[in-house]
């Protein structure tokens, strides 16, 4: 537990990270509506002292700021945040008592050199008061996934966990992968780690229980059984088949199965089997025997799993050279639902019980927590911990650090999996070092590249026009920082690539001006005149966004590159300041002998084996493909919205809805007859008659 002695060295905070995202203040707190958090204003304060010295602006600094703010602390538990110069976020910490943790802060000398970074570029801070120090954890963990403080643990969590969804809106009940909020009724069932893991238990529901897959309008309109069906992989209720309610036992069979009720369910599948076998009915045997082999080797499987795991995560972590890696196992329902592996951002002198420690309470604050939480190693305060998380899902939770047994055997082989994964990380890594190395040479960079931003743009003769852009840097592809560009102008010409390119580059680097004159124009004082903010461009002291690139790349020749210069110069951005560079490919569009151009210079090839030439291929093709799945999901949802419903005067939103609600899908409509049509609520004889005439060409 977290002491209150003033005299306490205050926790280490973490690596440096991101500056504070854009709107991420608005985020704060809201996915903990349980929690009854005390605001008290008086006790958030900028740090700013704005004196009568002719209208300037004197702001405390390091120490000063904290001193002063601990003078008002009141000592009750709660959550503090520190910011910079600009209002960056430098760190979010939790305290039992807010004086006495703060206070720590305010002392000249020992500490360690980061923290002393830390408080030196401390300009202002604000607090929230809590009910309790449980509830100061989950805040603090709310906030710093959300806002990604320069100096905490950062769990970088792009990854989103797939479920599986048994569907109760529907006669015949559909299984398929689910991501994303639980809207639909039905049976959820996970997380699974990963996609994989969901498509070959789907597998396993297809052969062990003929369950369909279909979307419902597929079902509405088959005439005859698809070829899951003949695959036996499928029961095939679309055409009555099976009848409904024996598709129901399979659809509950199902559910015993995800649940963990399988070697009950192959027993009494086997009897099954050897009644039907005694009756001479040796195909519903033979349907059976299929069954009860594709439960059985999903068992055989699921055979290493230890005793007691139904439901349980396993997390190990393994740090090396300053990185760390944590490896997840998931059991559900005495099954093993997968793995998968996370690489925090932390400082190299954190512990792995540092590390671990903020993982889970970040790992936790969107996700449901199981019964079990198996760790590597012994996290700080695990009683807080504990509290905190049976607070926010409203049950017990064991955490424990199995020493012997079963449990410490799948503990151990997860950290061998955070071991190996994170030797793998580190080999790429150099590797990606080494590539960005020779980038540096070939475009005679002043080091080596952080961020590369590439671009291309798609369309088909002109229609669904989109650019895309994509990102890389020491790490390999970024692909949260993705982005694509729905093309906007209307006075553009149908497939005017150049326009296409303007437009995209003037989008883009008008936000990133804005970012930049953010962190350089000096704020407005009451009694100051506002400076004009310079142009983006190099200049002794000047703070660069997160966001601006190293080096621009364009999918084409001169021309895409002269737009791309004119878009931004255009938005503010003196020449030079970017480092621009198109790729074109050479005669006959042959790999291997892409053409580069850059401003004022000759366009120039690179050696056919040279490393960078194959690394800024795949740079290019990665921008093509992100651009060319822009523009087909573009496509397809425009050819979606197309229905031949919406061409017949008279039928609008609910009557359509009611249609295709009644009939399927617009295929049933054009089949119904007249007096069909006219059952629909909305639907007279006169806009029936309209309806079939429409589709029988009439």
């Amino acid at each position: 537990m977290e002491s209150t002695d003033p005299t306490e060295t205050p926790d280490l905070p973490d690596q440096p990270h991101e500056s504070l995202p854009e709107s991420a203040e608005d985020e704060i707190g809201e996915d903990l509506p349980e929690l009854e958090i005390e605001m008290e204003p008086e006790e958030i304060s900028s740090g700013v002292d704005l004196g009568a010295d002719a209208g300037k602006q004197k702001r405390l600094s390091g120490p000063s700021v904290i001193r002063d703010q601990v003078r008002r602390l009141p000592g009750k538990p709660g959550v503090y945040r520190m910011f910079g110069e600009s209002g960056e976020l430098l760190y979010v910490g939790k305290a039992r008592n807010l004086k006495a943790r703060v206070s720590n802060y305010a002392k000249v000398g020992g500490q360690t050199q980061r923290i002393a970074r830390m408080i030196s570029l401390t300009r202002s801070m604000e607090f929230v008061v809590t009910a309790s120090e449980t509830e100061a954890l989950l805040l603090e963990a709310n906030l710093i996934k959300r806002l990604k403080p320069r100096f905490n643990i950062i769990l970088r969590d792009d990854k989103s966990f797939p479920h599986i969804l048994i569907r109760e809106d529907h006669e015949a009940p559909q299984a398929l992968k689910h991501r994303g909020a639980k809207k639909i009724k039905g049976q959820y069932f996970g997380p699974f780690a990963s996609a994989g893991a969901v498509d070959h238990t789907l597998d396993t529901l297809q052969k062990a229980f003929l369950l369909r897959t279909c979307t419902d309008n597929v079902y509405a309109t088959r005439s005859r059984p698809c070829m899951l069906h003949q695959m036996g992989r499928c029961s095939a209720p679309c055409v009555g088949l099976v009848p409904l309610d024996e598709y129901r036992d399979l659809v509950r069979e199902a559910e015993r199965f995800l649940n963990g009720d399988a070697e009950t369910l192959q027993e009494q599948l086997a009897a099954q089997m050897e009644r039907a076998a005694q009756g001479m009915d040796y195909e519903r045997a033979a349907r059976l025997r299929d069954r009860i082999r594709a439960l059985a080797a999903v068992r055989q499987s699921q055979s290493i799993n230890p005793e007691g795991l139904v439901e349980a995560d396993v997390f190990a972590i393994h740090c090396e050279a300053g990185q760390s890696a944590v490896q997840a196992f998931f059991f559900r329902a005495g099954q093993n639902w997968g793995a998968t592996v996370w690489y925090p951002k932390h400082d190299r002198d954190d512990t792995p019980e540092q590390v671990l420690t903020a993982f889970l309470a970040q790992f936790y604050d969107d996700r449901p927590v199981p019964l079990m939480i198996l760790l590597s190693h012994e996290i700080n305060e695990i009683d807080l911990m504990t509290e905190a998380l049976e607070l926010k899902a409203e049950h017990k939770v064991d955490i424990r650090t199995p020493q012997r047994g079963e449990k410490r055997g799948i503990v151990g082989q997860a950290q061998l999996n955070a071991r190996e994964a994170l030797g793998r990380k580190l080999a790429d890594t150099q590797s990606q070092q080494k590539i960005l190395a020779a980038v540096q040479k070939v475009f005679d960079l002043p080091e080596p590249p952080k961020r590369i931003e590439v671009y291309d743009n798609s369309h088909i003769m002109g229609a669904n026009m989109v650019g895309g852009m994509v990102v890389a840097g020491p790490e390999g592809f970024e692909k949260n920082s993705y982005r694509k560009f729905n093309i906007k102008d209307e006075e553009l010409a149908p497939g005017d690539d150049y326009g296409m390119m303007r437009e995209v580059m003037r989008r883009r680097f008008a936000r990133l001006k804005k970012e930049w004159e953010e962190l350089n124009v000096p704020a407005a004082v009451e009694g100051a005149e506002l400076v004009a903010a310079p142009s983006p461009a190099p200049a002794d002291g000047a703070r660069r966004p997160d966001a601006w690139p190293d080096l621009v790349l364009i999918d084409g020749g001169l021309g895409q590159l002269a737009a791309t210069r004119e878009a931004i110069e255009a938005v503010g951005f003196a020449p030079g300041v970017l480092n621009l560079v198109a790729i074109a490919k050479g005669p006959d569009r042959n790999a291997g002998r892409e053409q580069f151009f850059r401003p004022n210079r000759a366009p120039f090839q690179l050696p056919t084996n040279d490393p960078a030439l194959y690394y800024l291929q795949r740079l290019r093709d990665e921008a093509h493909r992100w651009a060319i799945g822009a523009h087909r999901a573009k496509r397809s949802a425009a050819l979606v919205g197309q229905n031949p419903l919406d061409e017949i005067s008279g039928v609008g939103v609910r009557r359509k809805k009611a249609l295709l609600h009644k009939f399927g899908s617009a295929k049933g409509v054009s089949r119904a007859t007249v007096a069909d049509l006219q059952t629909v609520e909305g639907v007279n004889e006169a806009l029936a008659r309209r309806i079939y005439d429409h589709f029988q060409g009439g």
